[in-house]
C-alpha cells in the first residue's frame, strides 16, 4: 500500500510540474478591445483604440435600448463617427466587428439585414 502512495505521491507532483508548465506558457489573450482595433485595422480603419471601442459599444448600447431597432440605422450612426472618407463597406465591416465583440447576441439583428433572418 505504501509503494502505491509513493507512486501515485510521484505521479502527482509530475502532474502538477506540468500543469505549472502549462499555466506559464499559457498564450497570453489581450482584451477585447484590442481584438477590436486589431479587426478595424484588417478593414482600413484606424483610430484612437479607445474611441473606436467607445463607439462599438455605444453601438451595442443602442440595439439594447431599442435605439437603433434595425442595422441600417446602426449604421448610419456608426458612419457619422467613423472618420471622413469612410465608405460604406467599412461601415458595416464596423458594425460586424462591433456586434461580433461587444454584443454577440445582437447578431440576429445583422442577419435580418442580410436576408437571412
Amino acid at each position: 500500500m505504501r509503494a502505491i502512495m509513493s507512486v501515485s505521491g510521484s505521479a502527482l507532483l509530475g502532474i502538477m510540474v506540468v500543469v505549472a508548465g502549462v499555466a506559464v506558457a499559457w498564450p497570453a489573450h489581450a482584451d477585447p478591445d484590442t481584438d477590436f482595433a486589431n479587426e478595424l485595422h484588417t478593414y482600413g480603419i484606424y483610430g484612437q483604440k479607445d474611441y473606436n471601442a467607445w463607439i462599438g459599444k455605444i453601438t451595442c448600447k443602442r440595439l439594447y435600448n431599442g435605439l437603433d431597432q434595425d442595422a441600417e440605422k446602426s449604421a448610419k450612426f456608426v458612419f457619422t463617427q467613423l472618420p471622413t472618407g469612410s465608405t460604406t463597406e467599412q461601415t458595416w465591416q464596423f458594425l460586424g466587428a462591433a456586434i461580433n465583440t461587444y454584443c454577440p447576441e445582437q447578431a440576429p439583428v445583422l442577419h435580418r439585414a442580410a436576408g437571412q433572418g
